[in-house]
This record gives structure tokens, C-alpha cells and sequence, in this order.
């Protein structure tokens, strides 16, 4: 089934566990841990096979960085406000 504004050829073919481990940079094994965890990107099985979408997998890797921008920011927040406090205590 092709989605509304999708054409076949826009489609691109599915990610296999190797295919997305090397695009990570991460090892095969750890994408099974992350899978088993459901912490990495969404995949499914077809037939014993897991495969994953490349939209995805970008998606997923986009929330990552966004939630890494995130923490740093909080931080960076953070430790912005320590002097202050230390200040006010002093």
C-alpha cells in the first residue's frame, strides 16, 4: 500500500539490522539489546528477519539528538544557576 502523496518510486527499500548498526556506527548486538529493551529505533520482523523503515530510523535519531540538545541545556541551566546559589549562601 502506498501512502497518500507517495509515489513507488519515493519508496526506499528496508533497513536491515546490519544496514542500520553500520549507519549508526553502533555493533549489531547492541541494536538486539536496544530492541529487547525498546529503546532503539522501531523495527519489526518479517519472517525471522528484522527490518526497519529509513524514515524511521532518521526520526528516531533525530529525537536522540533532541533530547542530548535537551539535557545539555538543562545543564548548561543548571550549572548556571549554582554560583548564585552558592553566592546567596555564602
Amino acid at each position: 500500500m502506498i501512502a497518500r502523496g507517495e509515489s513507488r518510486d519515493d519508496r526506499r527499500p528496508l533497513a536491515s539490522i546490519e544496514d542500520v548498526a553500520g549507519y549508526l556506527g553502533v555493533p549489531v548486538a547492541t541494536l538486539y539489546r536496544w530492541r529487547s529493551r525498546r529503546e532503539g529505533p522501531p523495527g519489526f520482523r518479517i519472517g525471522r528477519h528484522v527490518r526497519y523503515r529509513w524514515a524511521d530510523v532518521e526520526t528516531w535519531v533525530a529525537e536522540q539528538l533532541q533530547a542530548e540538545q535537551a539535557a545539555a541545556g538543562e545543564v548548561r541551566r543548571l550549572t548556571s544557576i549554582t554560583p548564585a546559589v552558592r553566592r546567596a549562601r555564602g
